[in-house]
């Protein structure tokens, strides 16, 4: 079996997703399969790269799914790697390309622990036990809610919101208010301020449909005649859009609330990116993205949706962190294990699962990543070239190619046409 081949990867034709040819991930999906058209008026959402059984990539040359051809030949995913992920032959990740047209749910993904309570109780809304940590890497602009505010900040829109007040209610505000530590300098200081947010994210997450449609609309009301002013010194113009724009998606929707005044609001642009941990709060807004999580589809879910949403788990796992949304973004790093006359840049987020490579030669440059570890899966998101190791001739490289390439294998990058650009999403132990 070769270390490097190409692969074939299904769409998500979810609700949120771009229209036809606007979509990356239906370009990215046409461009290995010749039965794949591209629907004009379809959207297209997300593009499913690995093993995960809900949408699994197969090999373009044997037609067989990878999940079969790592069973066969476990050496691709590497004797240590295997043994750190529980013995499995398959993927500890899942890579995803994302076009988003409209919000996605506000949501958070479990732990560990939690995800096994959850898929013994209810399999069918929490379909594995597994833990999904994530990390978003825009490939265009991108807006997106990230983790809570600031204190100061939900502070601010408690005072300069009625609408906000309301529907939190005046008891719960004014608590918040008497009693939340600005700058907390001790574990008892930060304990208070979470539990303070606990109380107000349940004081959301309750409230009556008949309140928080009734505030809504109020609310939308006074953005459309104020403008930027609607919330005072808290408020600008960028987020009274917002809140119009997540409203003619989600008409008096409670996400109004629980995003759009106590979650950051992040722009990120092509290359930046954030990282979610289990346990944080958070939802896509539009863009194109490339995304890499923990082999898992859990998800907790609390507005902009008309899927299930569990209040109940939602409210009590949360970590009510807050920090400023610099806080959020991930800062690319320098790949040591890289030489040539390209660029390459590495996402390496705080857990054990993935990290990500961004590769990028020009037309007649190379560059060399030495032998990883573990097993990697690599898209090309731009430009033209090839993609070739030791032993086996070079592989064709254009914008929505695949490839998966096993442990240890030594890649060869080379431009030939516009810049080459690739995303590997990898595992090590």
């Amino acid at each position: 079996m070769p270390t490097l081949f190409q692969i074939q990867c299904g769409a998500q034709k979810y609700d949120w997703g771009k229209i036809g040819k606007s979509s990356s991930v239906a370009q990215f999906a046409a461009a290995t399969d010749p039965n794949f058209v591209i629907g004009d008026n379809t959207p297209y959402a997300e593009l499913w790269m690995g093993t995960h059984p809900s949408v699994p990539s197969k090999s373009l040359l044997e037609g067989c799914p990878l999940r079969e051809i790592l069973e066969k030949d476990p050496s691709l995913v590497g004797e240590t790697v295997a043994e750190k992920f529980n013995g499995s032959d398959n993927l500890p990740f899942l890579f995803k390309v994302l076009s988003i047209r409209k919000v996605l749910s506000l949501q958070a993904h479990p732990d560990k622990a939690l995800a096994g309570q959850l898929h013994k109780a209810d399999p069918k809304n929490y379909p594995d036990d597994n833990h999904k940590p994530e990390m978003a890497i825009a490939l265009n602009e991108f807006e997106g809610f990230c983790g809570f505010r600031p204190v100061t900040e939900i502070k601010g829109f408690l005072r300069d919101v009625p609408e906000f007040r309301h529907v939190v209610t005046a008891t719960i505000a004014s608590e918040f208010e008497s009693k939340i530590i600005d700058q907390p300098t001790s574990v008892q200081d930060e304990d208070c301020n979470k539990e303070l947010l606990r109380k107000l994210f349940e004081a959301i997450m309750t409230s009556p449909e008949s309140v928080y449609t009734v505030e809504a609309s109020s609310l939308v009301k006074r953005v459309k005649a104020e403008g930027g002013k609607f919330a005072g010194a808290s408020g600008d113009a960028a987020l009274a859009d917002l809140i119009l724009r997540l409203d003619d998606q989600f008409p008096l929707d409670i996400g109004l609330f629980c995003g759009v005044f106590l979650l950051n609001y992040v722009t990120l642009e092509a290359g930046e990116a954030i990282f979610l941990k289990a346990k944080d709060p958070h939802a896509y807004i539009s863009g194109d993205i490339i995304e890499c999580m923990a082999a898992s589809d859990n998800v907790v879910r609390a507005g902009f949706t008309p899927k299930f949403k569990d209040v109940k788990n939602l409210v009590s796992m949360l970590t009510y962190d807050c920090a400023p949304v610099e806080e959020q973004k991930m800062k690319p790093s320098t790949f040591g294990r890289a030489a040539g006359d390209g660029k390459v840049q590495l996402y390496d987020p705080p857990i054990p699962e993935f990290a990500v490579l961004r590769t990028e030669v020009g037309p007649g440059q190379k560059e060399t990543v030495n032998g990883l570890e573990g097993p990697s899966v690599i898209i090309v998101t731009e430009g033209q070239g090839t993609i070739g190791v030791a032993g086996q001739p070079p592989l064709k490289a254009e914008s929505g190619f695949v490839f998966f390439a096993g442990a240890g294998t030594k890649i060869d990058y080379n431009g030939t046409n516009g810049d080459l650009v690739t995303y590997t999403a990898f595992s090590e132990a």
